[in-house]
C-alpha cells in the first residue's frame, strides 16, 4: 500500500470514529454533568436543553423526540455517542425556526428588502449573457427586487432585456416577465418589486404596459398615475407584483453613448478576487474619490421642462408604475427632501452614497424612514462584484441595498446572511432607532453607543470535508490542514475578524477555542464563519462559510452547515460551535 493510499484509508477509518473518540473534553464534560452511570435521561436530557440550549420551553415530550430521532436503543435515553450524535444532526440548527415574525403591517419604507441588480445578467457587466435563469435563481433564493433594463430591439418594434452600451446578448422582456410570474412567490408570498431601468419610446412603452398587464394580470399592484401618499405594508401586498421606475421624460440614445464611453474607465478598475472573494470593506478611515465617471442611473431634470410632445408617456404604461423613482435636479439637500404628501425611491450609486453620507448621514436616515433609497453598485464592478452591505443598511437605513447576485464572494455572503432573517420572506423590519428620531431631531448615530451584549462564541470542531470534497482536493498526499476565521458584521465599532490555530493533517478538526465580541448593535450584526485550509506555497484553499444573523442566533451548542462560495449548502460539512449571548453590565 502506497503511503497515500495509507493516509486515505487511515482518515477514512477514523472519520468512522467520530461519535465515539473525537468528542471534544468540553462535550464531554457536559454530558457527564446531566448524565449517570453513562445514560443521559430524559429529564437530565431536558434540564440540558433548558439550561445549556437556553430552551426555556422545553419540554419532556420535546426530549423523548429528540432521543427517537436518532434512533436509539435506549428508549429513555442518551449514551454519549448518541449525544454526540444529536448535537450534530440537522434537528439541532444555529437559526431559530421562527417563520416569518416581524411585524409585516408597516409602511415597505420600514422593512430592509432583498433586492438584485442587473438581475438578468449571467456573469459580468460587459459580456455575458442576459437570461431569465439568474432571475429564477434569485426569485428561488427569496430576493425580492429584480431589476430590468428595458430596451428596443434591433429591429425597434419590441423590447429586449440587456445592459445597454456593452456587449451582452439579450433577452426578450417577455421570457423574463414571464419566468417571475412563475417563480415569484415560490420562496416567499410577499411582495416582487420589478424595477425598470427605461430606455424605450412611448409606442413601446405601450407594449410593454400590454405585456405586463397580460402577464400579471391582477396579481400586478396598480395604484394609478398618481404618486403614493404612503407605501402599503408587504402584508397588504401579499402575491402581488409591484413596479417601480421613473416616468421617463424622452428617449435618450445619448445615455448608451456615455455607457460606451466610460466602458474603458470600467475595465482598468476591475479587480482580481481571491477565490472567496475580497474581504469585506468598511468606512474606518476612507478615502472617497472623486470618480466623475460613477453613472447615474436615475438622473431626471424637472418633468415639466422642454417640449412636452416628446416627453408624453404612454398613459397605460404610466398608471403601472406603483413606486416612482428619480433623482430631482439641485443637490443633495432637494434629493434628500421628505414630501409630507407623498413617497418616492432615490437610486445612488454606492460610490455617489459614501460621498452623501459624509456630509448628510443624518438626511438619509431621516428620507429612509419614509422613503426608499436604493443603492447599487458603482459602474467600474464589471465583474460583477458586490460591496459592504452594511454600511448602508445599517448606518443608513437603505432598503434595496442591490447586489448582483451571480457576483458571489463574501459581501454577498454577508446579504445572504442578512436575509435567513424573518424566516427567509426577503423583508426584514428594521430596528426601531431606524425609525425614529429623538427629541431634538435627532437620529441613529452608531459612534454614540457603548457596547450592550457580549457574544461569547466556542469554536469546537468541524467535520463533513471527507465525504463533500475529492480526497486529494486540499493536498494530494496529505489530509488537510484546517483553520476556522470566525467574527461579526456589523457597525464599525463591532466589525472584527478572528481565527483559530491551524489543525495539521486531520479531516475531521478539533480546535477547542473560544472568543469573546462586545457589541454596540447587535440587532445590525451578523456572525461571520469561514473555514479555510492553509497552504504554505499558494493561496489557502476554501473549505466553506455561513453568515448568521445574531438577532436570531440560537443560544448553546449548535450544529452549524457551511456552505460554498456559491451560497449553497454543502451536504456534509459542519462545524459544532457554542453560542451565549448575554447582557453587559453597566
Amino acid at each position: 500500500m502506497s503511503k497515500q493510499t495509507y493516509r486515505v484509508c487511515f482518515c477514512f477509518r477514523r472519520r468512522f470514529r467520530l461519535t465515539v473518540s473525537e468528542a471534544p473534553e468540553g462535550i464531554k464534560k457536559l454530558f457527564e454533568q446531566y448524565s449517570e452511570n453513562g445514560i443521559m435521561s430524559l429529564d437530565g436530557l431536558q434540564r440540558f436543553l433548558v439550561e445549556v440550549q437556553k430552551e426555556e420551553k422545553a419540554t419532556i415530550e420535546d426530549a423523548q423526540k429528540i432521543v427517537d430521532s436518532v434512533k436509539h436503543f435506549h428508549r429513555k435515553g442518551l449514551n454519549l455517542e448518541a449525544f454526540f450524535k444529536y448535537l450534530f444532526s440537522d434537528i439541532n440548527p444555529p437559526l431559530a425556526s421562527l417563520g416569518v415574525h416581524h411585524d409585516m403591517s408597516a409602511p415597505l419604507s420600514h422593512y430592509f428588502i432583498y433586492t438584485g441588480h442587473n438581475s438578468y445578467l449571467t456573469g459580468n457587466q460587459l459580456s455575458s449573457d442576459c437570461s431569465d435563469v439568474p432571475i429564477i435563481n434569485a426569485l428561488k433564493r427569496g430576493v425580492r427586487v429584480i431589476e430590468l433594463d428595458i430596451w428596443p430591439n434591433s429591429a425597434k418594434d419590441n423590447v429586449d432585456v440587456l445592459h445597454g452600451g456593452t456587449l451582452t446578448t439579450p433577452v426578450e422582456l417577455i421570457k423574463c416577465l414571464k419566468s417571475i410570474k412563475e417563480h415569484a412567490f415560490v420562496a416567499s408570498e410577499y411582495p416582487v418589486v420589478i424595477t425598470l431601468e427605461d430606455h424605450l419610446t412611448p409606442d413601446l412603452q405601450a407594449k410593454v404596459a400590454e405585456m405586463v398587464t397580460q402577464t400579471f394580470g391582477d396579481v400586478l399592484f396598480s395604484p394609478g398615475s398618481e404618486c403614493l401618499k404612503e407605501f402599503p405594508s408587504p402584508e397588504s401586498l401579499k402575491k402581488r407584483i409591484i413596479i417601480s421606475t421613473k416616468p421617463p421624460k424622452e428617449y435618450l440614445e445619448a445615455k448608451e453613448v456615455r455607457d460606451k464611453e466610460n466602458d474603458a474607465e470600467k475595465g482598468k478598475a476591475a479587480s482580481d478576487e481571491e477565490a472567496w472573494g475580497k474581504e469585506v470593506p468598511d468606512l474606518k478611515g476612507s478615502h472617497v474619490p472623486d470618480d466623475k465617471n460613477d453613472l447615474d442611473e436615475e438622473d431626471e431634470d424637472d418633468p415639466e421642462d422642454g417640449d412636452k410632445s416628446q416627453h408624453k408617456l404612454a398613459s397605460e404604461y404610466k398608471c403601472l408604475i406603483a413606486i416612482h423613482a428619480g433623482k430631482p435636479k439641485g443637490g443633495l439637500d432637494v434629493c434628500l427632501k421628505v414630501d409630507p404628501d407623498k413617497v418616492r425611491r432615490l437610486s445612488m450609486s454606492e460610490q455617489e452614497l459614501e460621498k452623501a453620507a459624509l456630509t448628510h448621514g443624518k438626511q438619509i436616515v431621516r428620507f429612509t424612514q419614509r422613503n426608499i433609497l436604493r443603492v447599487y453598485p458603482k459602474g467600474i464592478r464589471v465583474d460583477s462584484s458586490n460591496y459592504n452591505p452594511l454600511i448602508w443598511r445599517g448606518l443608513h437605513g437603505a432598503q434595496m441595498v442591490a447586489f448582483n447576485m451571480q457576483g458571489y464572494g463574501r459581501s454577498l455572503w454577508l446579504m445572504h446572511g442578512m436575509f435567513k432573517a424573518n424566516g427567509g420572506c426577503g423583508y426584514v423590519k428594521k430596528p426601531d432607532f431606524l425609525l425614529k428620531s429623538g427629541p431634538h431631531d435627532d437620529v441613529f448615530d452608531p459612534r454614540d453607543r457603548s457596547p450592550v451584549k457580549t457574544l461569547k462564541v466556542t469554536v469546537y470542531m468541524g467535520e463533513g470535508w471527507y465525504h463533500d470534497f475529492h480526497h486529494t482536493h486540499f493536498d494530494a498526499y496529505s489530509p488537510p490542514d484546517f483553520y476556522t476565521r470566525v467574527g461579526i458584521a456589523g457597525v464599525p465599532a463591532d466589525t472584527v475578524m478572528k481565527k483559530t490555530k491551524t489543525l495539521e493533517d486531520n479531516w475531521v478538526p478539533s480546535w477547542n477555542e473560544e472568543f469573546e465580541f462586545p457589541l454596540t448593535v447587535p440587532e445590525l450584526a451578523l456572525l461571520r464563519i469561514e473555514v479555510h485550509e492553509y497552504d504554505m506555497s499558494e493561496k489557502d484553499d476554501f473549505g466553506g462559510q455561513t453568515c448568521i444573523p445574531v438577532s436570531e442566533l440560537r443560544s448553546g451548542i449548535r450544529a452549524v452547515p457551511l456552505n460554498s462560495r456559491k451560497g449553497d449548502k454543502y451536504n456534509s460539512v459542519k462545524l459544532l460551535m457554542r453560542f451565549e449571548l448575554s447582557d453587559i453590565r453597566v
